[in-house]
């Protein structure tokens, strides 16, 4: 249900399906990664506190009671200056007396922006997690799709948001690097994976939406190119407690289990898929088509 108009288009991961959304900032305050092309048609800017005050006002109480979870946009909305965004979460627990869980997407950018102390003040107003896009562990992919931050650098700033007790949803995308880097792009992927250890870790597949240019410049994978990279990186993925999960619209192979429990079986199910695939030469030849035109 929508109580608002959204400054669309608005997303969210698909563990927040069942959330209220509240858009508290415009965009993505890093908007810069050649991949990415969710927010290239919006100028990032926040939104105002009394504003997002009157937006909640307009949810029926009877409505309010009922929500227990709310995942705050658009795409970086931890960027929010610390004590309106305190003001905000504050706010949250006044008008939703169920609340239990609030999520937001965090760039490296935004972590930036906050140190331990401070987010621990957010966890105890009931942020309880991030959802981060690594998207490669692999410095030379990093740096082609511009994400602005090495694998160390986001590496250090994943640590200090675990320092403070938050849980992180690190989200990879299969195909990233092209076929140029596809090896090394998987196997840096699980080991910075494995040196993080976040409570949850997502596989994407890269797909279009406003990135063309980049498309351009590299080759894409093949079906077959994306489940063997697939297969490389969850055989050298070793966590010591992560839930692993390929939900995402854009992926072929659904994979989900718990590290380091169902590690064997999620290699077994990646394995036969990509034998299954090699029957169909024709499709595993294929580039995946899935984009999505509108916005």
């Amino acid at each position: 249900m929508s109580y608002f108009n959204y400054n669309e288009p608005v997303f969210r991961p698909p563990s927040e399906a069942r959330s209220l959304i509240l858009q508290i900032t415009i965009g993505c305050s890093q908007n810069q990664c050649k991949f990415c092309g969710m927010y290239k048609m919006k100028t990032f800017a926040l939104r105002r506190v009394a504003d997002i005050a009157a937006e909640i006002e307009m949810i029926p109480q009877e409505h309010r009671n009922h929500y227990q979870r709310i995942f705050l946009a658009d795409g970086d909305a931890l960027v929010y200056p610390q004590q309106e965004l305190i003001a905000i979460l504050d706010l949250l627990k006044q008008k939703f007396p169920n609340l239990n869980r609030v999520g937001i997407y965090a760039s490296p950018k935004s972590l930036t922006t906050k140190d331990v102390a401070e987010l621990q003040q957010l966890k105890l107003r009931k942020l309880r997690i991030l959802y981060f896009g690594l998207e490669s562990g692999d410095a030379l992919t990093l740096q082609a799709v511009n994400k602005g931050y090495s694998p160390d650098e986001m590496l250090h700033l994943c640590r200090k948001a675990q320092a403070a007790g938050l849980k992180l949803s690190v989200t990879a995308i299969l195909g990233l690097a092209g076929r140029g880097r596809s090896h090394e792009h998987a196997l840096a992927t699980a080991k910075w994976i494995n040196q993080l250890s976040p409570e949850y870790f997502s596989l994407l597949t890269l797909f279009q939406r406003h990135n063309d240019a980049y498309f351009a410049q590299i080759e894409p994978l093949s079906n077959e190119g994306i489940l063997e990279e697939a297969l490389t990186l969850v055989q050298h993925l070793r966590p010591h407690k992560t839930i692993l999960r390929s939900n995402h619209v854009s992926n072929m192979l659904n994979l989900a289990g718990s590290y380091p429990k169902d590690r064997e079986r999620i290699i077994m199910q990646t394995e036969a898929t990509l034998e299954k695939a090699r029957s169909y030469p024709d499709w595993c030849a294929m580039v995946p088509d899935y984009g999505e035109a509108y916005f």
